[in-house]
């Protein structure tokens, strides 16, 4: 399941949600992204996060269907905010739930590595005092790199 949300989301309550009733499940993992005081050695006080509406829902949508399909997973949960968010505020909810841990686990930190690839948001970052003078987040080759290991291997052409 996915969502988009401007509003808060509550962890322990999605938690419950995403496993009630379901006795299969036997490892859930679990990311949070919160909103940092600092990003590449300057100080934030806000974010502001952008996307398009139905153009975001389609690609979680594709990212959660890859996870599925690499994973034997029971259910999966995938929540991100956009907005104005101040230090502190989570931004991103990440759950995966599998008979067994490591499969959660595993499609977990796939979901994590794509969402902060592939998935059309946009971040404009503002010190303190300095909101008419926020800038863009660019992407990380660190996060690029992280998402490069979860590419399958090409098929042999023949």
């Amino acid at each position: 399941m996915i969502r988009v949300q401007a509003e808060a989301f509550d962890v322990g309550r999605e938690l419950a949600a995403l496993k009630a009733g379901n006795t299969a499940i036997g490892g859930i993992a679990l990311f949070v992204g919160t909103v940092r005081d600092a990003s590449g050695g300057t100080a934030v006080a806000e974010m502001t996060l952008e996307h398009y509406p139905g153009m975001t829902e389609k690609a979680l949508a594709e990212i959660e269907e890859e996870a599925h399909r690499r994973w034997p997973l029971e259910a999966s949960l995938i929540i991100h905010r956009y907005g104005r968010l101040t230090v502190g505020e989570d931004i991103v909810l990440v759950i995966t739930a599998s008979a067994h841990r490591e499969a959660a686990f595993s499609a977990c930190e796939f979901l994590v590595d794509w969402l902060k690839t592939k998935a059309p948001f946009w971040k404009l970052e503002a010190a303190p005092g300095q909101a008419g003078e926020a800038r863009w987040v660019a992407a990380r080759q660190e996060d690029d790199e992280a998402a490069r290991r979860w590419h399958e291997p090409s098929q042999p052409e023949g």
